[in-house]
């Protein structure tokens, strides 16, 4: 009997559109959707898109042999803080570990600081005596007889999930354990997440928080899983579903119910993962990658093919730009900045006279003004809709009918009155602001990185990146713009290509002139089965690829680097090889190294992942004729600000080496390329669409 055709579906679920695609043989896109996110009943919502593209498709689901799944759920219950009631149990004496964070505010002289909620409390804050060394030593045993006292207080708080963090979990695990299993021995209803399963690093408040954050989401995840399975086995989907984690990895739905953090941002990390996988396919080296949907804009930076990662994270700041003001948890991440800049962001007018633009979203429910599903506050999207950058007939597949009228009428009386402008001038503002911020955004992001934009080719996708991303370049510097084929549901075709992945860290204090070589690579062997044993849930037959590296940093420092190690077991003939790629790489980050400094490692990193499929050479652009207008519209112009004809192409008709002078607009399906005033096009040999910048 032949083997099945692999046909893979992936679905991202964002807050304002559900995006959903099928791709066949070579990952070729067969069919894809765009329908608006149903925020009560998110899997309900999964599967009506599946449905459509399936249908599109002409197949059943019962013939898809491969499904990736990305939500922004774990994101938006932290955010909005709809998660459980948690309760924490730390050392005692340490109780007031969230309280006391980080010894400092993050605005020092603002008067009216809001200070960060990290979600328990403090009398929900329960301790237990015992007492962990550094070294994993027991000081102090387990004091089992505290547990009837923790579980009275956890009945009396009514806590629903619980975090345990007890001092030095990570160097030994055991007290963690075993306390967990004498409470779910007694209430086996409650979620309990311990922080050497979910962050078994050093820094006890970043790991706490992450613990919290874990527990946070837990039960709502783990139900939302559960129902998400439940329904599509229902409609006969007989293969296993992976969810895609933060670090831009896959992962198997039993183990996104243990760790639910990990899924924070899954959604941009498949963003990211296209672009990377873009760059890699058109030979670029630089990239800046642009990914505008209807809630937030987030943008990262991609060198040599690679997503800039992190391993830290902030939720929910209370100063949206200012580090320190959010929820720190450690996971491994692709690095991005992400603003409140779609196109649901909602305009307004100050108190002082000035137009804002969000990070209030509309989202999906009620929308913006021109979707006549009852908003009535002006958006990013009712702007476009003025300025005649979006087709009516064209927008989302035309599911719903735009309403222009009642955009401009919103815009106008909501905008354009306060401020004195017509209703154009209004939409017009609205974009140049929420364009600039987004531009600001990502020249914030390249110089805390210590890297520029110039040199960089964007690779702009989402419903809205394309359509903004001629005027983000510009105010951003960047003279290339490169959009793929089907770009409206860009993050959900990234989830093709992520690997199965699962990444471990753990603490060990080391220095590298006193490096018990032999101790460590058991550790580090150890480490590699763990993960080996995940990945292979979702990745039984694949060849899989092991990535180790430790964080050094000198004595006394408090911020690390990671430094790639030999994937082999380590010799002490390698300690020279590390000195030397440490002061390689705390050159390149701090201009030169400190000589003579004792050199330390503080966590060791194992990353496991199916071995990524190659990826072909450098595409050509072919040389072609100017492409011929299918018709025109008048337009805002992006540049002189003044009334001006723009041709409108529907994308299909553009062929490999078709040229076209902005301003123009390339409509498809699920989004509109627009072509700036100083910008040209021409088609590559892929199908991709690559502005640039004319020559002032």
């Amino acid at each position: 009997m032949p083997d099945p055709i692999p046909l893979r579906l992936a679905v991202d679920i964002g807050g304002t559109f559900t995006d959903t695609v099928l791709s066949g043989p070579d990952k070729r896109v067969l069919a894809s959707s765009k329908t608006l996110t149903t925020h009560d009943a998110p899997a309900k919502g999964a599967l009506a898109g599946a449905r459509r593209a399936m249908d599109a498709a002409n197949m059943p689901l019962s013939a898809v042999t491969g499904f990736i799944h990305g939500t922004t759920l774990a994101t938006n219950a932290l955010i909005e803080k709809r998660g459980a009631r948690v309760a924490t149990i730390t050392t005692e004496g340490f109780r007031d570990v969230l309280e006391i964070a980080y010894e400092r505010r993050h605005m020092q002289y603002d008067l009216d600081l809001e200070k960060t909620d990290f979600l328990v409390p403090r009398d929900r804050s329960f301790t237990v005596p015992e007492r962990m060394g550094a070294d994993g030593s027991i000081l102090l045993p387990l004091d089992q007889a505290a547990v009837p006292r923790l579980l009275a207080s956890l009945g009396a708080c009514r806590a629903e999930a619980v975090a345990i963090c007890l001092l030095h979990s990570y160097a030994n695990p055991a007290h963690e354990q075993r306390l967990r299993d004498l409470l779910r021995a007694e209430r086996p209803d409650l979620e309990i997440s311990i922080s050497s399963d979910v962050s078994p690093e050093a820094r006890e408040f970043d790991r706490l928080c992450t613990t919290v954050a874990n527990a946070y989401v837990q039960p709502l995840m783990a139900g939302y899983l559960g129902a998400l399975e439940t329904l599509f086995t229902e409609e006969d989907l007989s293969c296993p579903i992976l969810m895609m984690t933060a670090s831009g990895g896959m992962t198997t739905l039993k183990t996104a119910a243990r760790f639910p953090i990990r899924l924070v941002e899954s959604g941009p990390a498949g963003g990211a993962i296209l672009a990377a996988h873009m760059a890699a396919r058109c030979g670029l080296d630089e990239v800046l990658s642009f990914d505008m949907g209807g809630t937030t804009a987030k943008l990262c930076l991609i060198d040599r093919h690679t997503p800039q990662t992190s391993r830290t994270f902030e939720i929910a700041r209370a100063a949206r730009f200012v580090k320190g003001s959010g929820m720190p948890v450690r996971i491994p991440v692709i690095e991005m900045i992400e603003i409140g800049a779609g196109g649901g962001s909602i305009a307004a007018v100050d108190r002082l006279g000035r137009l804002t633009v969000g990070p209030q979203s509309a989202g999906s429910e009620p929308g913006p003004v021109a979707f006549g599903r009852g908003g009535t506050e002006p958006t990013v999207t009712d702007a476009d809709v003025v300025l005649g950058y979006i087709r009516p007939e064209s927008f989302a597949e035309g599911q719903f009918q735009l309403r222009p009228g009642d955009a401009a009428v919103a815009i106008a009386g909501k905008i354009g009155a306060p401020l004195d402008l017509t209703a154009e001038r209004a939409a017009d503002g609205i974009s140049r602001i929420v364009d600039e911020s987004m531009a600001s955004a990502g020249r914030m992001h390249a110089v805390e990185s210590g890297k520029d934009l110039d040199a960089r080719t964007m690779i702009a996708f989402g419903g809205n990146g394309p359509l903004h991303a001629c005027r983000v370049a510009r105010s951003a510097g960047v003279s290339r713009i490169t959009i793929p084929e089907n770009p409206g549901v860009g993050s959900a075709v990234g989830f093709l290509f992520a690997p199965v992945s699962f990444e471990i860290v753990r603490s060990w204090y080391a220095r590298l002139e006193t490096l018990d070589v032999e101790k460590l690579n058991a550790r580090l062997d150890a480490m590699e089965r763990e993960a080996t044993e995940i990945v292979r849930l979702g990745a039984p037959t694949e060849d899989l690829t092991v990535r180790r590296s430790a964080y050094m940093r000198y004595h006394g420092q408090g911020h690390e680097i990671e430094i790639e190690l030999p994937t082999e077991s380590l010799t002490e003939g390698d300690v020279p090889f590390l000195i030397r790629a440490f002061e390689t790489a705390y050159s390149g980050q701090f201009s030169r190294p400190v000589p003579g400094m004792s050199i330390e490692i503080l966590n060791w990193v194992v990353r496991v992942a199916a071995a990524p499929d190659p990826v072909s050479g450098t595409l050509p652009t072919p040389s072609g004729s100017p492409a011929q207008a299918t018709d025109c519209a008048t337009i805002l112009c992006d540049v002189s600000g003044q009334p001006c004809r723009a041709a409108v192409i529907d994308r299909a008709m553009l062929e490999p080496g078709r040229t076209l002078a902005g301003p123009a607009l390339i409509t498809e399906p699920q989004t509109t390329t627009f072509v700036g005033a100083d910008f040209t096009l021409q088609v590559d040999s892929a199908r991709n669409l690559i502005l640039t910048r004319k020559e002032a």
